[in-house]
């Protein structure tokens, strides 16, 4: 894996961070040193690779092999802020043109699924995560106000059996211990989970299934055709269909997509373990959180009461010198009070972004048993669950849902290789002008 980051930016991304240190699974899985024949091969060993092979061996397909490059979680899956938001993009109403109003229904009945999946998913397999229910979608100013009453009708329509409501005023405290922001919605069908662990969990339960998973297990090549061989330093792989899960850590290796997201970075921090009374007071619904702006700060307080906090640049693409105490500046504007308080983990982590910052899945030209699923911009605790579920679908035995997904425009991202910041510098200017317009900012 390269990345286009000088080493040492990259030591420090790749910092000891707060999934690592508490993950439950002590797992580890063989380096491929055979020739396999298989029904699926997998590239990824994230939420994306995982999430779909279970899918699929939950239906009966079980001949499936996992080849990840280093080890499971170690990308976007092991450096997220845990956050089960509702939704399946960042903005559903971007790819309205391409779908049709019918289109529109089908998404937003899928984006309300993923919630339910991991839920349903941790019962099942009796996963170990740290699964905790509440979200709260905070507005800085009364134009993000008018947005969230927007949220709330399509929140409560979606999901009329959940405890969701908007909350303003000094009643916004009973949610969220800060005095930043001018409403909030409280939806106790999201929350948060230890994606790691989460990662881990499915990984043993797809092991059960008798799927075959390999860490430390690169790909070198693969060559297409109606039986797609991939090859690795060590073994081979014979498969009758192959999935692309690399997203952000994709590395060049199969032009077609590469070309389709550009990656962009975020940073994270974990403070000490915090007193009980601080960690109610930031939290009394114990939930995650995140404001409405086109780039959002998110954060929550963990099972051993630390304070997660992330966020990326806004207007320029850069890597802060020092990011933990960039973070710390982001996180004081929210909770002043913690200024004494500890940073014990900081790191980061590239994220694949597609031009219209929504999930793409399908399959490469000309190569109909050759799909690909990437480009969670961000934002892809949840929307793996669900994005995954119905490319899964597609794999088997096909979907009007998967139909319909796979059918938005993914558009190639010229330039990326040569003028990434100054593209994404734009693209965030863009982003946050527009966001006057849309009610984000």
């Amino acid at each position: 894996m390269s990345l286009p980051l000088a080493n040492d930016l990259w030591k420090r991304l790749d910092a000891p961070n707060y999934y690592r240190a508490t993950k439950k699974y002590n797992l580890s899985f063989p380096v491929l040193e055979e020739n396999l024949d298989v029904d699926v091969v997998v590239i990824g060993g994230g939420f994306s690779g995982i999430n779909t092979a279970l899918e699929l061996a939950e239906k009966g397909i079980t001949n499936i092999a996992v080849l990840e490059a280093q080890v499971l979680g170690y990308g976007g899956t092991g450096r997220n802020g845990g956050q089960v938001m509702a939704g399946i993009g960042h903005d559903i109403n971007a790819v309205s043109r391409h779908v049709g109003p019918e289109g529109m229904e089908t998404l937003f009945q899928i984006g309300t699924l993923g919630a339910g999946v991991i839920r349903e998913r941790i019962a099942r397999y009796g996963i170990d995560a740290d699964l905790c229910r509440g979200y709260g979608y905070l507005s800085l100013n009364p134009r993000q106000t008018r947005t969230l009453h927007k949220w709330l009708s399509e929140f409560t329509e979606a999901e009329p059996d959940e405890d969701i409501e908007l909350l303003q005023g000094t009643a916004v405290h009973t949610v969220i211990g800060s005095d930043r922001y001018d409403a909030v919605i409280k939806h106790m069908g999201g929350g948060h989970v230890h994606s790691l662990n989460l990662l881990l969990g499915e990984a043993t339960a797809l092991a059960g299934h008798g799927a075959r998973i390999y860490e430390h297990s690169p790909v070198q090549s693969v060559d297409y055709g109606p039986r797609i061989i991939v090859r690795t330093p060590k073994g081979t792989v014979r498969a009758n269909k192959l999935l692309w899960a690399c997203d952000s850590f994709l590395d060049k290796l199969e032009p077609a997509i590469h070309a389709k997201t550009i990656n962009t970075y975020s940073f994270q921090v974990a403070t000490q373990e915090l007193p009980f009374e601080i960690a109610e007071r930031i939290s009394p619904i114990r939930g995650a959180f995140s404001d409405i702006s086109p780039v959002i700060n998110y954060f929550r307080v963990t099972n051993e009461n630390r304070l997660l906090f992330g966020s990326a640049t806004r207007w320029l693409e850069y890597v802060p010198r020092d990011f933990a105490a960039w973070n710390r500046k982001l996180m004081l504007e929210i909770f002043p009070f913690l200024a004494d308080t500890a940073i014990d983990f900081a790191w980061g982590g590239p994220m694949a972004c597609s031009a219209n910052l929504f999930p793409q899945i399908g399959t490469l030209p000309d190569r109909p048993n050759a799909f690909y699923v990437q480009g969670y911009s961000g934002f892809g605790v949840t929307p793996s669950h669900i994005v995954c579920k119905v490319l899964a679908e597609g794999m088997s035995e096909g979907s009007a849902r998967y139909d319909l997904v796979r059918s938005i425009p993914h558009a190639a991202i010229l330039g990326k290789d040569h003028f990434a910041p100054a593209l994404l510098s734009a693209a965030k200017t863009w982003h946050q002008l527009a966001g006057y317009f849309n009610g984000r900012r």
